[in-house]
């Protein structure tokens, strides 16, 4: 009986310096870790909320790129936009940089001109749609297309981009046609009838000749220009006009030795990082230095096919490169063809509402290049 006793008050007094030691463990304010499962039970979610903070920070960012994209780059923030010296301006006279996409021909990719299409783009920090009318390739509007599908594909993504507040490029796409004067009489009723209808929009711009090539001269452009331009200004008086230049809108240089007289005209040049390099970017630096005004109203990260790898390096010298002269640029292409240049995947067939997993690599790297504004 006395060693039962013995036992419990024994039992009690190892008890009781138990509690104690345990009373002592909050001072450390460490937790108390029994065993090496749980350990590791602990060390695996400190590391899952590590990088949960990290994708939290980065999708904090990419949100915050867009929410202000939206709010307000576009038509109600800039109004009307004029030219002025060798600089895009909005209705109070400040730089104003363009940025967005062109599509692959309405007539060939007509599911990408589409409203939600067009506000993915902006989600992104676009704020401008170039719409592609090819004149001479298979079905263009001069080439045995349906003329009247075509207009009201154009008459769509124009209303589109409106309402969601972009700017949207009207493009009479030459391209196998290299003379733009080989269509003229064409261009000017198509130009006549676009300007009168659309006169009161704010956000159109017109581009009236792609990529002049094949020997045609910036002397054969600009008598081209010189009747084309007309045609628009007894609509659309202040409109901004983009006009193509020689070798496939590359010799932006060659317009300052004779440039067109008329006011809000901006020259193009177009490039494909992966063939056109230091060398164009000269040609460009030479035309600003002249007082030639250019918009940059197509280019890509591959070579000029539209095709082969992507030039990453040679892509980031010329975003650096048109940042740092305000120049607008909108992207070649939206659509899903198995190319190079392609935004979206071939075997994506979603035509909005895009993840990164539908996107290319150029898709992704324009993403991210859009955010970054």
């Amino acid at each position: 009986m006395k060693k039962r006793w013995m036992g419990v008050l024994l039992a009690g007094m190892l008890l009781l310096s138990g509690c104690m030691n345990t009373k002592k463990q909050p001072e450390t304010k460490e937790p108390v870790i029994k065993e090496t499962e749980d350990m590791q039970k602990v060390s695996d979610t400190e590391a899952m909320k590590e990088t949960e903070a990290d994708t939290s920070e980065e999708s904090k960012g990419e949100v915050d790129a867009m929410d202000k994209a939206v709010a307000g780059d576009g038509v109600a923030a800039h109004g009307a936009l004029r030219v002025e010296g060798t600089q895009l301006v909005d209705r109070d006279g400040n730089a104003v940089q363009l940025k967005g996409v062109s599509t692959l021909g309405i007539v060939w990719f007509p599911q990408f001109v589409n409203k939600d299409a067009f506000a993915d783009i902006k989600s992104w920090g676009g704020n401008t749609i170039r719409l592609a009318m090819y004149t001479e390739e298979y079905e263009g509007y001069l080439s045995g297309g349906n003329k009247e599908e075509q207009l009201n594909r154009l008459d769509e993504g124009i209303k589109a981009a409106a309402e969601l507040d972009m700017y949207v490029i009207v493009d009479w796409h030459i391209l196998s046609d290299g003379n733009p004067n080989q269509h003229k009489e064409e261009a000017k009723t198509f130009f006549a009838d676009m300007s009168a209808k659309y006169k009161d929009y704010d956000n159109v711009i017109y581009e009236i000749c792609n990529e002049p090539n094949g020997g045609t001269t910036w002397e054969d452009i600009r008598s081209y220009a010189e009747e084309v331009i007309p045609v628009i200004r007894n609509n659309a008086k202040t409109a901004v006009i983009i006009v193509g230049t020689p070798t496939w809108s590359q010799d932006v240089d060659a317009v300052a030795a004779h440039p067109l007289e008329e006011a809000n005209v901006m020259y193009a040049c177009h490039y494909y990082a992966a063939t056109h390099k230091q060398e164009l970017r000269d040609k460009v630096k030479k035309a600003l230095d002249a007082g030639t005004p250019v918009f940059i109203s197509e280019y890509s990260i591959c070579d000029a096919s539209g095709n082969g790898g992507i030039d990453y390096d040679e892509a980031e010298k010329w975003a650096e490169f048109t940042d740092a002269n305000q120049l607008s640029y909108i992207q070649w292409n939206l659509a899903n063809k198995e190319e190079t240049s392609s935004l979206i995947k071939s075997g994506c067939d979603k035509t909005s509402g895009w993840t990164d997993e539908d996107l290319t690599k150029t898709g992704l790297w324009l993403k991210q290049r859009l955010s970054k504004k």
